[in-house]
């Protein structure tokens, strides 16, 4: 199994350093964990009185993270979804001011390499993709149940999957025979409806990352946990949010625009009401440099969004 490269981390942490020279305990939030590789970097930020608050909704993820950082006193783990970030840190912020949460999204290596976990399609195993393998429905579940309408929409909009419709109705063929339970049985029918493949990508990339996001419902895991965070920090704090591709990335630049600019409904009247907005955009996005894509490929796609929290109201995510 390959150990997890965590990406943009020097970005990251020069992103959230600032908030961190705030007079008060601090609490930072890794709301991503994955393996540590972010929370350990985090936690050189931090003084004897603050806290590094990280979150998991893999099981796997936070037993690893408890052994690995058993004897840090400034750190907790928790076993949730990033949807639930709000009432997290109102439970484990104590008297500290919450100045900085990073959001580091899609799958880590792990689960990737792991064939049990049902994420790849390049080893065999159950096909699953659940982050938390304790709730929800599989994503054989999910293909055994789906119609044929429901399963070309979820790989259309999800995977931005051109070849979405033949991929449904083969699936829906190849269940009839026999249930798909395996990952390669999967990849299998995938590759034989596609008549044409995308140069350097297996032809069931786009199917099983919809897959995931489907079973996982990632992107309104995203849009909860983004207006959560939000309403978490203190003034001043900093929200940072790596994202792998463009579905992801549209939604956390659509929030932040939505929390920083005033609504374009009034944009027509001749004295628009007061603006008070939640945030402001800092900086520009930022992506891997070269070396780091040199070493850690997965980095190629990654996008590095940075916002300060204002004080305005905050906005739910569209």
């Amino acid at each position: 199994m390959d150990e997890h490269k965590p990406v943009l981390v020097e970005e990251a942490v020069a992103a959230l350093a600032p908030v961190c020279a705030a007079s008060g305990a601090t609490l930072l939030v890794d709301a991503t964990f994955g393996r540590g590789g972010h929370s350990a970097r985090l936690l050189e930020l931090l003084g004897p009185d603050d806290r590094l608050l990280a979150m998991d909704r893999d099981p796997d993820a936070v037993a690893a993270g408890r052994e690995r950082f058993a004897g840090e006193s400034r750190f907790v783990l928790v076993h949730a979804p990033f949807s639930a970030i709000e009432t997290v840190v109102q439970a484990h912020r104590e008297e500290r001011a919450c100045r900085g949460v990073l959001f580091d999204l899609g799958v880590s290596s792990p689960q990737i390499d792991t064939a049990a976990r049902g994420f790849s399609f390049q080893h065999d195993g159950p096909l699953d993709m659940r982050m938390d393998v304790s709730q929800g429905q599989s994503a054989a579940q999910f293909l055994a149940r789906a119609t044929t309408d429901e399963i070309r929409d979820v790989i259309g909009k999800l995977g931005e999957e051109r070849f979405a419709g033949r991929i449904a109705r083969a699936i829906v063929s190849a269940r009839g025979a026999a249930p798909i339970a395996t990952t390669l049985q999967l990849a299998a029918i995938v590759a034989q409806a596609i008549p044409t493949r995308e140069r350097g990508k297996h032809p069931a990339t786009r199917t099983f990352q919809a897959l995931r996001m489907q079973v996982n419902d990632e992107l309104g895991e995203l849009r909860r946990g983004l207006a959560g965070a939000v309403r978490a920090l203190q003034p001043g704090g900093r929200l940072a949010v790596i994202s792998f591709h463009s579905l992801e990335d549209r939604l956390v630049k659509r929030y932040i625009r939505r929390c920083a600019d005033p609504d374009p409904a009034f944009a027509k009247l001749p004295i628009a009401p007061p603006h008070d907005p939640a945030l402001r955009t800092v900086g520009r996005k930022q992506r891997a440099g070269e070396i780091e894509v040199n070493a850690n490929p997965r980095a190629r796609s990654a996008i590095l969004r940075v916002a300060e929290r204002l004080t305005g109201p905050v906005p739910e995510a569209a």
